[in-house]
Formats: structure tokens, C-alpha cells, sequence
């Protein structure tokens, strides 16, 4: 019996250990390259922008802005950069991606926002950049957050403030999960960037270009999410999300990302027609739509924001 309960233990020890070892990965975010905008991942370098998107880094970084707070759901700090444009402006709220920072990920689309004169509140997602928290879960619990950063904002501006939320790869994911949530009419129209449709897929899809089985990969993700990061990683799905949705979305996605495939944002799409536009841009990469077309992205976001806040411009092709 000693044997058999040493046995045991042993493998239960090193199932364990997998799962910690898959949560450090996948879900665990550490301080070391939290702030730093100039950290710029491969996948978002593949082509010939690397310079043009230090360029745009560095050109929202000399801009001044105001610390902000709340705190979430769960207790933690989440922390925010307000740009103001004007008073009385539309307000446009982004959420950036997974492993990202404000600055560097929304580094061309900041600039669109305040040249059309809306203020800019740029979200530090939770266990990233100075929000605290060390698990991040991939649109799960952010899709919260999302929510009381509108609540806060429509405290702080006003009830007839109104609101456009935009995001990027994880976070394009998390506002488009919180489309189905129980959002305020201020909020408009939802921007999302190279979503992914749910969080299992986008893990699988990473799991099958790394050669990881899927089996192993569906089990030991859940199983790490919930030991270790304390959440159920198929809690959440973008695609479900909006279906039911009662506010207008602009998709956005490079036809040529292999991080997050362009067929996820074409599922999105297919599943609530009337309510989303999809846009996908030839030749670009993960994140990289606005450089591959600047004019044509921006030309699409004004005109998707004029067009849901009422200032009567119809929307672009």
C-alpha cells in the first residue's frame, strides 16, 4: 500500500508540475518586460515596419497624459493613461494585447483617435504593464474590467458620454466578449483588431504550429487556468458573445497573420452578420493592418466611428 501511495503521489506530483509549468507559460505574466514599449515580438516584425512602428512608440510616448485608476472586481489596482482631446469629446477606450503595452500596441491607432479631436483612455490590462495581477486570462476576467472602465468613464464624463471600445488581438478579443454583456447605450460601436474567437482556439491554434498535441493542449490548459490562474479558460467566448450583441462592430484582420488566422475574425463575422463589418487587409501580419494601409485603416475607423456616434458620415467599403 506504501508503494502504491508513493506511486500515486508521485504522479500526482508531476501532473502538477506540468500544469504549473503550462500556467508560467501561457497564462503567467512577470514583471521583467511589463513596461516596456520597445519590447516588440517577433510576430508583429514580420515585414518591413519595424522601424516605423519604433517611430510611432516613441511619437505617443512624448505625449502627456493622466494617470488613472479602478480597481477590479477581484481587488486588483488596474491602471489606465487618459489623453484629453477636448471636453464634451467622444471617448474612445483601448484595450492592447496579450504580452503588450498600451503605447506600443495602439502606437498608429492613438493617433487616429486624437486626430479626429475624441479623448483616449488606453487601458493597462491586468498583469501587465503597472496593473497588478500576474495571471493573465485571455479575455475571461478582463472582459470585467472592460465593463468597469466604462463605468468609470461614464461616472467620470457623464451619462451622455459617448463611447467607442477598440482592441487588439487579446484585448480585440475581450471587448468583443464584453459586446454580449450587459453594456450601457453609451457605448456605440466596438473596434476589434485580430481577434481570436475563443481562448481554447487561439491555445490550440498556438499548440498545433508549436507540433503539441491537442489533446494535451485542451487538457492540461484548462487544468492549468483553473489550479494555478484560479479561472475556467473556456469561461468566455468572443464568437458567443456576438451573437447576441446589440452593438455595432468593425473587424478588422491581416490576411496573412499565422498567430491569430484571419478565419477567426471571418467566423465572428458569419455569426451576427448585421451587426459587423468585416475589413481584412492583404499582406499583413498579426497587429499590422494599419501598417500595411494607413489610409485606408484610418479612412475605415473614421468612418465606423462617425457613423455610430451619429455625426453623419456613412461607413467606408
Amino acid at each position: 500500500m506504501m508503494i502504491i501511495a508513493g506511486i500515486l503521489s508521485a504522479l500526482a506530483a508531476a501532473y502538477l508540475a506540468v500544469c504549473y509549468g503550462v500556467y508560467r507559460f501561457a497564462f503567467y505574466s512577470p514583471d521583467k518586460y511589463q513596461n516596456d514599449d520597445y519590447h516588440i515580438p517577433e510576430v508583429l516584425t514580420r515585414g518591413p515596419w519595424k522601424e516605423r512602428i519604433r517611430e510611432m512608440i516613441s511619437a505617443v510616448a512624448a505625449l502627456e497624459y493622466e494617470k488613472v485608476s479602478i480597481t477590479s472586481r477581484d481587488g486588483l489596482r488596474l491602471n489606465g493613461r487618459y489623453f484629453h482631446s477636448r471636453d464634451g469629446a467622444p471617448l474612445d477606450i483601448c484595450f492592447h494585447g496579450y504580452r503588450g503595452t498600451p503605447n506600443r500596441d495602439f502606437s498608429g491607432g492613438a493617433m487616429v483617435v486624437l486626430r479626429e479631436g475624441h479623448n483616449l483612455l488606453m487601458v493597462e490590462e491586468r498583469a501587465q504593464c503597472s496593473s497588478q495581477g500576474h495571471t493573465m486570462t485571455f479575455g475571461v476576467k478582463e472582459r470585467f474590467d472592460a465593463l468597469d472602465w466604462v463605468s468609470y468613464a461614464v461616472d467620470r464624463f457623464g451619462a451622455d458620454v459617448r463611447i467607442i471600445m477598440t482592441g487588439i488581438s487579446m484585448g480585440a478579443s475581450t471587448v468583443l466578449m464584453a459586446s454580449g454583456m450587459d453594456l450601457p447605450e453609451n457605448v456605440r460601436g466596438i473596434v476589434a483588431d485580430c481577434p481570436f474567437t475563443q481562448p481554447m482556439d487561439i491555445i490550440l491554434s498556438v499548440a498545433s504550429s508549436m507540433k503539441i498535441p491537442q489533446g494535451f493542449s485542451r487538457h492540461f490548459a484548462r487544468a492549468a487556468a483553473r489550479i494555478f490562474g484560479g479561472f475556467d479558460i473556456c469561461g468566455a467566448s468572443a464568437l458567443e458573445a456576438v451573437k447576441s450583441t446589440k452593438v455595432p462592430i468593425l473587424l478588422i484582420h491581416g490576411e496573412a497573420d499565422d498567430f491569430v488566422p484571419c478565419d477567426m475574425s471571418r467566423r465572428i463575422y458569419e455569426a451576427n452578420p448585421s451587426m459587423t463589418d468585416l475589413n481584412t487587409f492583404p499582406g499583413a501580419t498579426h497587429g499590422v493592418s494599419f501598417l500595411a494601409d494607413e489610409a485606408r485603416y484610418e479612412e475605415l475607423v473614421r468612418s465606423f466611428s462617425s457613423r455610430v456616434l451619429g455625426d453623419g458620415i456613412s461607413p467606408g467599403p
